[in-house]
């Protein structure tokens, strides 16, 4: 990564620092398994610096929370890859069911209504955009030439949803479970 230019430094102190507390507070919650807040932290940083020099796009708090969390997750993923060949009698590994409890169930889908409301929310374009683009996987281009406008506008709406649409999940998901 190359070296931290005084705009981004100023802008990583005034708009990312500030929610570190809570940052650090949302992790420990969700993630208690994780060994080392700290370096999820430090990797959530690097991240959302990464993001900073790919695109101009304003980074929010939800922004920065869906970070960590996805870093969170991927740690996560990458530790229950198990290689084949390495496991010598697999009939001795410990059996667990890997189905969420019912408590579980019921926040998943109290959260899922809550990321549909605020979906729903959006305005008309931007809801338009998001579904063709997360949902039926469309290209940026193809939604352009679907919908008759230009990728500029495309990337504009994608970005404002799921930014919209993370705050308002983010901010009901505090309140509910």
């Amino acid at each position: 990564m190359p070296p931290i230019d005084a705009e981004t430094s100023r802008w990583f102190t005034e708009e990312i620092q500030p929610h570190e507390r809570d940052l650090r507070a949302y992790l420990r919650a969700k993630f208690s398994a994780y060994p080392d807040i700290e370096d999820l932290i430090q990797e959530t940083y690097a991240r959302l610096l990464q993001a900073r020099e790919q695109s101009s796009a304003q980074v929010g708090k939800a922004y920065v929370f869906a970070t960590a969390r996805n870093a969170a997750i991927d740690f996560f993923r990458r530790r229950k890859i198990v290689m084949i060949d390495c496991i010598a009698e697999i009939e001795l590994l410990p059996v667990l069911e890997d189905r969420p409890d019912v408590a579980e169930n019921a926040c998943r889908n109290q959260e899922l209504k809550m990321l549909a409301e605020a979906i729903q929310s959006l305005p008309d374009r931007c809801r338009q955009v998001l579904t063709l683009r997360k949902l039926h996987g469309l290209s940026h281009r193809e939604i352009a030439v679907a919908l008759g406008i230009s990728e500029n506008t495309v990337n504009a709406q994608v970005a404002v949803g799921v930014f919209i649409s993370i705050d308002d999940y983010m901010s009901a998901a505090r309140i509910h479970c």
